[in-house]
């Protein structure tokens, strides 16, 4: 499978919406990735091949990062989209001087778990009812970039 990571820009939108609609409860709109492009504290990033595959956001602040969200289309799952995503956006934080990089994931999205724990995160406490639809504990993984080269 080729494809690239590369910065989403306005011509990756209406795909992303796509992937966002498919992969979440409560999605991201067209308008909400319209204001995340135009925000200079969120760095978003797509796998495009033929088409969108997936995508990661980052929002940036202090010297801290936090994963927005991360979607891969079912289809592309388990093909190292998601890793690959994952690595542009820790690799970018890194290099734009954050100390960290952090997340919350649903406690039954186990294959998501497993890959935030490979990639090196760690499990860092929970929030209680963090999700809707369903209610559901969000668990925050956090990755730690010193002595990272």
């Amino acid at each position: 499978m080729d494809y690239k990571i590369v910065p989403m820009s306005a011509a990756h939108i209406d795909e992303a919406v796509k992937a966002e609609e498919i992969c979440f409860s409560v999605p991201l709109t067209k308008e909400g990735f319209e204001r995340e492009l135009k925000n200079e504290n969120s760095h978003y990033l797509v796998a495009a091949g033929e088409k969108v595959l997936g995508y990661i956001g980052v929002h940036e602040i202090a010297g801290e990062a936090y994963i927005h969200n991360i979607a891969v289309l079912p289809e592309y799952r388990r093909a190292g989209i998601g890793r690959a995503m994952l690595k542009s956006a820790c690799d970018g934080a890194r290099e734009r001087g954050c100390e960290f990089i952090t997340l919350e994931v649903r406690q039954s999205n186990a294959p998501a778990i497993a890959l935030y724990e490979k990639c090196g995160f760690a499990k860092a406490g929970v929030r209680k009812n963090f999700y809707s639809k369903p209610a559901e504990d969000g668990v925050i993984y956090t990755k730690y970039f010193r002595g990272e080269v």
